[in-house]
């Protein structure tokens, strides 16, 4: 007897009855999976026995129709999973209006269409050269060529704040160019004033950005050497040369000055000290002459003729020491004597020889002293 017929026996392999165990029945698989659905979305389903009640699915077709809705809840409900790269930051957009920005890391939300996520990679450098030709403040054209890098600060901000933030980056460059340029002299920015003329123009315009709102940063801001237009570049290189001769004839002139200087100084030092010893020496000299005219008059008013006539011997003295000739004349007479007191006082003394009242001459005087002979008209005698 077959196992499906009447009274076949307990042969059924899926009815579960009998001494052998079958597999689980499908309508009852089928069945609990409506029961949960039907609690979990609040529906009343429940055991029926072969009728509907409460409204519940039941048959083949509806427990279908709810399994493909779980895996379809469970699909829909996965993509919402993302993760956010480090160089990355996750912007949240809920019906297509911004709610939040997400750190790197796995993140989950709400699946399309009530969330979407847009990924912005903030760690990418990217940089533009910018070329123009401005006025400066002392009325001299030159040429300005400098390159900007940027990044992303504020992802929400790039990508709702700002329609093009890439050209108003720009736009922020040229105006603070033109401003610093325009308020500087050729010569500071083409020598000592290129960094700081980098440092002006990249704080001004990432003032401009962040009053814009247009997420960006500006890292860093080079400038390459500023030129004059070609058009004018050798009366250009002229002046430059020019300034440099000024340059360097200043610096010579400043060495010397440092040289000559500190010598004029000692030398003016010293004359001064020269003159102050001048001055004192002249001083004390006249005070001397003052102090030895004051003694010699006190003794004068106490013996007048001594002193005339010590005051003539001196006086005599000092002259006849420095006279190498001495010439004698008779007061009654024509004669005439010359004594060469060079020789009588460098001549070599031979010995003592008589010379009137006990005088002595050497004998190269004696020698060298021309006699003459005058006869004294008044008394009539020879006189040698």
């Amino acid at each position: 007897m077959a196992w499906n017929e009447p009274g076949g026996g307990k042969k059924d392999p899926w009815s579960g009855k009998g001494g052998d165990q079958g597999p689980p029945d499908l309508d009852e698989v089928v069945k609990k999976l409506q029961d949960k659905f039907g609690g979990m979305f609040g529906g009343g389903g429940g055991k029926s026995n072969g009728s509907d009640s409460g409204g519940g699915i039941s048959g083949p077709g509806g427990v279908g129709i709810g399994a493909i809705a779980l895996v379809l809840l469970v699909i829909w409900m996965a993509t919402g999973i993302y993760i956010i790269e480090p160089a990355e930051r996750g912007v949240i957009l809920r019906f297509g209006a911004y709610s939040e920005t997400t750190q790197p890391g796995p993140h989950w939300h709400i699946p399309y269409p009530i969330e979407e996520v847009y990924k912005v990679n903030v760690d990418q450098i990217t940089s533009f050269r910018h070329k123009a030709t401005m006025l400066t403040r002392d009325e001299n054209i030159v040429d300005i060529e400098l390159t900007v890098q940027s990044r992303i600060q504020d992802a929400g901000d790039y990508l709702f704040q700002d329609q093009n933030p890439e050209k108003t980056i720009r736009d922020a460059i040229e105006t603070s160019v033109r401003e610093v340029i325009g308020k500087s002299d050729l010569d500071f920015i083409m020598t000592e004033g290129r960094s700081k003329v980098a440092a002006d123009i990249k704080l001004k315009a990432q003032n401009m950005l962040n009053f814009y709102k247009t997420g960006l940063e500006i890292t860093s801001v080079n400038t390459q050497p500023a030129k004059p237009p070609e058009q004018v570049k050798s009366a250009f290189d002229d002046a430059i040369k020019a300034r440099e001769d000024k340059e360097r004839l200043e610096n010579k002139a400043e060495a010397y000055a440092n040289e000559i200087v500190p010598q004029a100084r000692g030398e003016a030092a010293r004359k001064i000290a020269d003159g102050k010893a001048y001055r004192d020496r002249v001083i004390a000299e006249a005070e001397g002459e003052v102090s030895r005219f004051l003694a010699v008059l006190k003794e004068y008013e106490k013996a007048p003729r001594v002193t005339r006539e010590r005051l003539y011997i001196d006086a005599v003295e000092t002259v006849l020491s420095q006279s190498s000739k001495v010439m004698l004349d008779t007061k009654e007479g024509n004669s005439l004597m010359y004594l060469p007191l060079d020789k009588m006082m460098g001549g070599t003394d031979t010995g003592y020889q008589s010379g009137g009242r006990g005088g002595y001459t050497s004998e190269a005087a004696r020698k060298q002293a021309p006699a003459t002979e005058t006869r004294d008209q008044s008394r009539g005698r020879r006189v040698r």
